[in-house]
């Protein structure tokens, strides 16, 4: 009997173990590989003093990761030259004070100084548009004609937001090769949303309609004519709003305190060095589902010393496909 239990015993492992070899050579079925995307970003690369020379900045020394996750960078060059022009609006809030004429020298000046692969225009911001004075142009002489001192009505803009929106959506240019920017002059107040929101939805709506566009924003503070924006708390507000906006892009805020600047020439030289200090960043990233706005970390590590100015958001959409035969 002790002969036949074991037996039974040794039939009933071998089948059990039979079993499970067969379960274990079914193939796993895993999770596809989610769709790889592809973006793209503008950057500034400034040294971390006056005096100290360009940084030389390769694309080994670059770490970039889009949404917390490592990214494959696959193109990265200097910004520079006619290869990459720069296409830039000079945006006025169309309620600003009329003292802006003590800055109309300065604007004058800088528009003529600005290399001849530039292309600028001028656009007032009025009921929540950007009103284009005219095409862009590498003539200063016909960008300036455009210039003149604003309406200085209150809400003339009704939300500076409603009019970076406007002009992302309708940017006047289709050239690919083209750097997009634009400084805003305004105090940043937005009429709908008085307290400091950070959260604001007309923000974050020009946030999202730069990004999409590959639009870096500046902005140049500068105080709206009327009673509203003129204590601490709303000017305050609308310098949040516009460093909201700036980091997002890429871009820069400058502004002296709650008051007028005594001169925009200080701001205008530090952009002309900014423009001149500008690579391209191409990056595959993993796409989730659809073309989305995502979170962007950049370092510039290695030994290079430098200040890095990058966008804290990228537009990322599925890679193009290439012809067959290519």
């Amino acid at each position: 009997m002790k002969r036949l239990r074991t037996a039974v015993v040794s039939a009933t492992s071998a089948f059990l173990l039979a079993a499970g070899a067969a379960i274990t050579a079914v193939p796993a079925f895993s999770a596809p590989a989610p769709e790889q995307g592809q973006g793209q970003a503008l950057i500034t690369v400034l040294p971390k003093k006056d005096n100290e020379a360009r940084p030389n900045v390769t694309q080994q020394d670059v770490q970039l990761k889009v949404n917390g996750k490592a990214s494959d960078i696959t193109s990265f060059s200097p910004a520079q030259g006619a290869g990459s022009p720069l296409e830039l609006v000079l945006m006025i809030d169309g309620g600003a004070r009329t003292s802006l004429g003590t800055q109309m020298a300065d604007i004058q000046k800088f528009v003529k100084e600005m290399p001849s692969h530039t292309k600028m225009t001028i656009a007032y911001m009025e009921n929540g548009r950007a009103a284009l004075t005219g095409p862009f142009s590498s003539d200063p002489a016909a960008v300036l004609r455009g210039l003149h001192l604003p309406n200085g009505f209150v809400a003339q803009s009704a939300s500076p937001y409603f009019c970076l929106s406007d002009l992302a959506k309708h940017w006047p240019s289709q050239d690919p090769t083209a750097r997009r920017e634009v400084v805003m002059v305004t105090d940043g107040v937005d009429y709908y949303q008085l307290r400091y929101d950070p959260g604001d939805p007309y923000v974050m709506s020009a946030i999202n309609d730069a990004v999409r566009a590959h639009v870096v924003v500046y902005s140049i503070y500068w105080v709206n004519k009327g009673r509203i924006d003129r204590t601490w708390y709303e000017s305050n507000a609308g310098q949040n709003l516009l460093n909201q906006v700036t980091e997002a892009t890429g871009g820069n805020s400058y502004w002296e305190g709650v008051g007028n600047p005594v001169s925009f020439d200080p701001y205008f030289k530090d952009l002309r060095l900014r423009f001149e200090n500008q690579y391209r960043i191409g990056f595959n990233s993993p796409l989730k589902g659809k073309p989305d706005v995502e979170r962007m970390n950049l370092k510039v590590g290695g030994l290079v010393s430098a200040k890095v100015y990058a966008p804290q958001q990228v537009f990322v959409q599925p890679q193009q496909q290439q012809p067959s035969g290519e």
